[in-house]
């Protein structure tokens, strides 16, 4: 059981995808302009990086080593599609906000290298648990960065107006505002791991 939550932990913080790997940024900062679009896109990305750690570690043994990567791709690319349907036919203005991000899943660094790394080698429990980890780990930092974003750029929360139109800050809704915040968080981060390190180090 430890071993699980270990590797569901690890892609929270110690080896988020976006704070510590630094992967899959392009699509990041493009999305996170308003809250919704950071937790619809972060929902997308655990769901097709959990089903599809799922299958590949399912079939891995029986995967030939040659074709592998085009496997990886369509199984991927499969998900990808029921997601970009789904949220075409229930959720049509999120789908619209967000343009051709949702389509761009299929060639995700952290879904592509997640498979690859982890899930083609280990159980499906662990795939289960990795992908967790990471799709979770993902989503909050997306969450957190279009907060950030969308309150102080267009001074509202999830199209609720909290800040007067007067006083917000156009640099948060351009792409050099989505780049200092993301900044932050990863300097935010990058402390609390040294502080931890350290205290582990005191406790020794």
């Amino acid at each position: 059981m430890k071993k699980y939550i270990a590797l569901f932990t690890n892609g929270l913080l110690k080896e988020n995808p976006l704070l510590t790997l630094m992967i899959g940024l392009c699509s990041s900062l493009a999305v996170t302009t308003a809250v919704s679009n950071g937790i619809g896109m972060g929902l997308a990305m655990t769901f097709v990086l959990l089903m599809s750690e799922i299958l590949i570690s399912l079939f891995r043994k029986i995967i030939p080593d040659s074709i592998r990567i085009p496997v990886f791709i369509i199984i991927i690319a499969t998900f990808t599609t029921i997601v970009d349907l789904m949220m075409k036919a229930y959720t049509p203005e999120l789908s619209r906000s967000m343009g051709v991000f949702i389509p761009l899943i299929v060639v995700n660094c952290i879904i592509m290298g997640r498979v690859e790394a982890f899930a083609s080698k280990n159980r499906v429990g662990e795939a289960v648990a990795d992908a967790l980890g990471m799709g979770l780990g993902y989503t909050w930092v997306l969450v957190g960065i279009s907060i950030v974003r969308e309150l102080l750029g267009a001074g509202t929360l999830l199209n609720i107006r909290i800040i007067p139109e007067a006083y917000t800050i156009g640099f948060f809704a351009k792409a050099p505002g989505g780049f200092f915040v993301f900044a932050l968080f990863i300097s935010i981060n990058l402390a609390v791991n040294r502080m931890t390190a350290a205290g582990k180090g005191g406790a020794k």
